[in-house]
């Protein structure tokens, strides 16, 4: 009967697993629908298998220690190991070139996520309201504007139709310029496995390439007031022909032009003003 119940849990647990291979590859983290995320999702599966490696590693020896030195009998006295020099350096070493390890490729993913190229595909200036978003398609100059949580009529917050959408071509690099009109925001899209705060009066730049098409959630991450839950917004991956269908269709409607910082609760400080420039694109100098 023993052996009939492992084999029933393995098999359960061997299925499950067969279930779930997608998932189990990328760690439980979001599908990666850009290049960077699917970077950031191997990491992290890379660094869980070392960590449970490492962890058998170290309970099998807590528990090899625990048994073959345990007191046999009441009168004896387990054999006392102190000042093992070999094993003490080992423990010190070992650990010090894991963390070294980790940090080095933690910063070689996190360089990766922040790189900049020039001439991207598409640049959207994001900016963050309480409590929705505005995207300004600067090359294109055309602009979405979202409607605030809080003047949506209650029962209305949070679905698809009330929610800006932002569209953008796959297989495309595209340029994020970050700004907030009020306080702090954080543009998270859960899938591309990255997100970046909105401060007022500064600007902030990311990039992502694009490479699955779909419809994917989109939120603020940072805490920003009564309506920070409903500040929610959507993004469609398409076509480079249904993407310039969509920027003609921005054109049609009347949606051309920028919105800009004359809608700020809190302008850009002076210093700062040279790193926007009125066709909200890149800042000048940055990398």
């Amino acid at each position: 009967m023993r052996r009939w119940g492992l084999a029933a849990i393995g098999g359960a647990a061997a299925l499950l697993l067969t279930g779930c291979g997608e998932a189990v590859q990328r760690g439980y983290m979001p599908e990666p629908v850009t290049e960077a995320a699917s970077e950031v999702a191997s990491y992290w599966t890379n660094l869980w298998i070392v960590a449970l490696v490492v962890g058998v590693l170290v309970w099998g020896l807590i528990l090899w220690s625990i048994f073959a030195y345990r007191r046999r009998h009441e009168d004896d006295l387990p054999s006392q190991f102190r000042y093992h020099v070999p094993i003490e350096i080992l423990y010190t070493v070992v650990p010090i070139f894991m963390v070294a390890a980790i940090f080095g490729t933690t910063v070689e993913v996190q360089n990766s996520m922040l790189r900049v190229e020039d001439d991207p595909d598409v640049v959207v200036n994001v900016a963050g309201k309480k409590w929705s978003w505005d995207f300004n398609y600067v090359n294109e100059d055309v602009y979405i504007a979202g409607i605030q949580a809080a003047d949506l009529h209650e029962g209305e917050p949070g679905v698809p139709e009330t929610l800006p959408t932002l569209v953008l071509p796959v297989d495309s690099r595209v340029e994020f310029v970050l700004t907030s009109r009020d306080v702090i925001h954080s543009f998270w899209v859960p899938q591309f496995l990255q997100k970046l705060d909105m401060v007022p009066g500064r600007v902030n730049i990311f990039q992502v390439t694009t490479t699955e098409e779909g419809t994917f959630q989109g939120k603020c991450a940072e805490l920003c007031g009564a309506y920070h839950a409903q500040m929610l917004f959507q993004v469609e991956v398409v076509s480079q022909e249904d993407y310039d269908a969509h920027i003609e269709a921005l054109r049609a409607s009347g949606n051309t032009g920028q919105l800009g910082h004359d809608l700020d609760q809190y302008p850009l400080q002076v210093d700062q003003e040279p790193r926007l420039p009125d066709t909200l694109g890149r800042p000048e100098g940055d990398n």
